[in-house]
């Protein structure tokens, strides 16, 4: 683990919940995939928490994020609730988009969640637009725009930092490198160096670990000071990995990776399991705390699920209902 920052032992075991919640979230939202509960499909953020909550520790709620189609860490990273995110996935009304988003197109604006995308690099626009609009009102807050690797080949992404790095905007692009775009590996896709991508801009860039809270916690809480002091834009390349396949009915992996290169990532980098050792080495929580704590998390996840497969679905008027505008 990185040498962290002076924190609390509170502060630390907060970002180990936020990270086993995802965990626990998308084991839930699998099950429910499984079992046939869920209508679709969803893509799994297992792997990853440490980027999502390495990164929104550091902002505050009326900061801005834009997330993906791989997007319930980020939901969750950003104070999403379990009750809302599970209605969302069953197309319930209880859900943060009243069951009409679902997996791909969770918003949770209260917490500063613009939005999932499910078009690759699709958010860009958006987080580019809410940094305009905190510099042109002065009001401080700062937009992550976190995106995949696969979106390196999608040239709205270069036309929004062109913009960024034109205007000094406070927007950080996160891009959070799994090794796969899809099916395809990011050697096979992506040509030059990543970090590249940034410096053709004069836009700083750094690369992490992205499977080390610490530091992503880190070195978000630099860049989201110095984006908060006009210093910005920045780029930050996580280097991550995802557990499972691209989407959840994505189970013969063997063509495009090996098991071994999984086994490695899982047992080895798996982020929940090292900053949890780290905790108990540095003497921050007990082995039995931290089981507890896992406990209490599927208990509660287990509560949402079965909250939000009883819950109501939208009524049929309701179907037009944030589709049209009335014209004057």
């Amino acid at each position: 683990m990185a040498k962290p920052a002076q924190k609390n032992s509170d502060a630390y075991l907060h970002m180990y919940r936020q990270m086993v919640k995802i965990r626990v979230f998308e084991d839930s939202a699998n099950e429910l995939y499984l079992t046939a509960k869920m209508p679709g499909l969803t893509h799994m953020y297992s792997g990853q928490e440490a980027v999502a909550v390495g990164i929104c520790e550091a902002l505050e709620t009326r900061d801005k994020i834009t997330s993906t189609h791989r997007g319930h860490g980020h939901c969750v990273a950003k104070g999403a609730n379990f009750k809302q995110m599970f209605c969302e996935l069953l197309g319930k009304d209880e859900g943060y988009c009243h069951g009409k988003g679902g997996s791909m197109h969770i918003a949770d604006q209260a917490n500063g969640n613009l939005g999932a995308n499910a078009i690759v690099g699709g958010s860009a626009g958006i987080a580019t637009g809410a940094a305009l609009t905190a510099k042109t009102l002065g009001t401080g807050d700062v937009a992550v725009c976190f995106f995949g690797d696969g979106a390196l080949g999608q040239g709205l992404l270069y036309e929004c930092m062109n913009m960024a790095a034109l205007w000094d905007l406070p927007v950080i692009y996160a891009c959070e490198n799994n090794l796969y775009g899809e099916y395809t590996h990011v050697s096979e896709m992506a040509a030059g160096a990543l970090m590249d991508r940034a410096s053709a801009f004069g836009i700083e860039g750094h690369e992490v670990d992205g499977q080390d809270v610490l530091a992503v916690n880190e070195l978000s809480q630099q860049l989201v000071a110095r984006a908060r002091n006009g210093e910005g834009p920045f780029f930050m390349l996580l280097n991550t990995y995802r557990y499972h396949g691209h989407h959840v009915g994505d189970i013969n992996r063997a063509y495009y990776r090996s098991k071994e290169e999984e086994t490695f990532w899982k047992e080895t980098r798996d982020p929940i399991t090292n900053f949890g050792d780290w905790l108990v080495t540095e003497k921050l929580a007990s082995f039995d705390e931290l089981q507890a704590l896992h406990a209490e998390i599927k208990t509660e996840a287990k509560a949402a699920v079965n909250y939000a497969l009883s819950a109501a679905y939208p009524a049929v008027e309701d179907v037009t209902e944030h589709v049209f505008a009335e014209t004057v």
